[in-house]
């Protein structure tokens, strides 16, 4: 499994410059003020002015910045140096106090003591983890007693489906169930930059909810809420369509799907 992180760590690094540069994440309006969170997870969130946040897989730090802005104490953890370095950057740069760590976050233990009000994470981040309940412990590990864990992501019946340029439709294609070993994906384009020339290969994971849920309540974790949505913060399949309020969704008329879920939990 170490060797499919480290090519994992490979990819990110070739990402964080190209997506610094792309209108996806638009950087230079983060820097103009923009708050890079969506609206779901700062109504699920709450008010976070006061409390400590450990942002776990940050990228290169903007939601991290953004809720520093919203007045949380903020940690974020993410194993790409560059995007480390690029969070670093954007927090001097802008005055934003803000904390970065570069670790694999099974790892990140043994790095760091402290346990935190918060601890969040968000969009695209289980794939690229072989070990869900190991996840689970370690969200459990930084959490203080009676303290909130919360992730929105990409939901994995989402992920079955093709992404295939040029797919109209829904149109299987991966196993929900896949088991221990990775799906290997190659070749150019991105999320942020469809027309990215892109070098290294990534693994990934597909995790059902219920062991998803499962991790957590199993590290010690209350569920608080599962929610489920019918959009996407990314064009996950080529025939969405993007909304005035950021979201993508399906055209009008097309049978919706849960594209995104949240849950909150606390530690018992």
């Amino acid at each position: 499994m170490q060797d499919y992180m480290n090519a994992n760590r490979a990819l990110w690094d070739e990402l964080t410059p190209i997506h610094a540069r792309s209108a996806f994440y638009d950087v230079e309006g983060f820097k103009r003020g923009r708050i890079s969170l969506m609206n779901i997870e700062r109504e699920e969130v709450g008010d976070v002015a006061g409390k400590s946040l450990l942002h776990l897989q940050c990228h290169f730090g903007m939601d991290t910045l953004s809720w520093a802005r919203l007045g949380a104490s903020v940690t974020g953890v993410d194993f790409s140096e560059k995007a480390i370095a690029l969070a670093r950057s954007l927090s001097q740069e802008l005055d934003i106090p803000a904390r970065f760590l570069q670790a694999n976050i099974y790892d990140l233990p043994e790095m760091l003591s402290e346990q935190f009000d918060l601890v969040y994470t968000s969009y695209g981040v289980l794939g690229w983890l072989p070990d869900i309940q190991g996840w689970g412990q370690v969200v459990a590990h930084f959490l203080k007693p009676g303290a909130t864990f919360y992730i929105v992501e990409g939901h994995p019946f989402l992920m079955i489906f093709d992404d295939a340029p040029g797919v109209t439709s829904y149109r299987m294609g991966l196993p929900y169930f896949q088991g221990p070993e990775p799906l290997r994906f190659e070749g150019n384009g991105d999320y942020a930059d469809p027309k990215a020339q892109v070098t290294h290969p990534s693994y990934q994971w597909i995790h059902p909810l219920g062991e998803i849920t499962s991790a957590l309540t199993e590290a010690g974790l209350r569920i608080e809420f599962l929610h489920e949505f019918p959009v996407c913060a990314w064009q996950a399949l080529p025939f969405l369509e993007e909304s005035d309020d950021g979201w993508w969704r399906v055209k009008d008329g097309m049978i919706s799907i849960p594209m995104t879920f949240s849950i909150k939990a606390t530690k018992i």
